[in-house]
């Protein structure tokens, strides 16, 4: 006999699902970045159309995703305690910790204005860097110097609050080339100094672990903007003394 249900159309008094609904949450966070035209690459930041609830179902998505990661890794979860949790955790670690500078919104930053017209040489580091390739997904483990050179109207922020800024930074997938230039653009906005220099020092686990397997290699690139690039007196004592505080 025929199951009339399956050939019937749906009840009249029966509600259409939203769209929204059905999406599951990654993909409505992906639609709101399309229809406002806000890139989403690796390492960029999009707290800003995050809405209320969404990291906690976001978590629960990566989760049951990863879960399928490690089944067809042919991992047997549910009879391997060490595993059993894995996904659970691997979520919680990208969306909160490793990848959470995508997520959250910059860190507060008390700025006070430079009363002393301080314009002399200020070198900030080293601040520990802990990043991740976004080729492989492996750790850069590193340290960043910073050197400022303030005016009289430049803004200026304490010295924790660079660490803050630095995480924030490089708590998402990246290449180191693009990280650095991404945390000298956020410090020149916020400082607006004379002079501004970053350099980053770090070793990368995609080949500590993998391909070549090199475990000496490290990976040194800075920025120069304003004053470190034109005076090469200003940029020779700042490499000094950040070589001086490296050793």
């Amino acid at each position: 006999m025929l199951d009339r249900s399956l050939t019937d159309p749906a009840p009249r008094d029966a509600a259409p699902r939203d769209a929204a609904e059905v999406a599951s949450v990654s993909e409505r966070i992906r639609a709101r970045l399309i229809e406002s035209g806000q890139r989403f690459h690796a390492n960029d930041n999009i707290s800003a159309v995050l809405r209320e609830g969404e990291l906690e179902a976001l978590r629960g998505e990566v989760a049951e995703r990863m879960q399928a990661v490690l089944s067809a890794l042919v991992i047997d979860t549910a009879a391997d305690h060490n595993t059993a949790e894995t996904a659970k955790r691997v979520a919680r670690m990208f969306v909160d910790e490793v990848f959470g500078g995508r997520y959250r919104p910059a860190p507060e930053l008390t700025t006070f204005p430079n009363v002393s017209r301080l314009n002399e040489l200020m070198i900030i580091g080293p601040i520990a860097v802990r990043s991740a390739c976004s080729h492989h997904l492996c750790p850069i483990m590193g340290r960043v110097w910073i050197g400022v050179l303030p005016n009289a109207g430049s803004e200026l922020i304490g010295l924790s609050k660079y660490a803050r800024l630095t995480d924030w930074i490089m708590s998402r997938p990246q290449i180191q080339e693009e990280a650095v230039v991404m945390l000298a653009d956020e410090l020149e906005a916020r400082i607006r100094p004379d002079g501004l220099a970053v350099v980053m020092e770090a070793e990368h686990f995609c080949m500590h672990w993998r391909g070549v397997k090199d475990d000496q290699s490290v990976m040194t690139n800075s920025v120069m903007r304003g004053a470190f690039q034109t005076n090469a007196d200003l940029r020779r004592e700042f490499l000094s003394l950040r070589r001086t505080a490296r050793d």
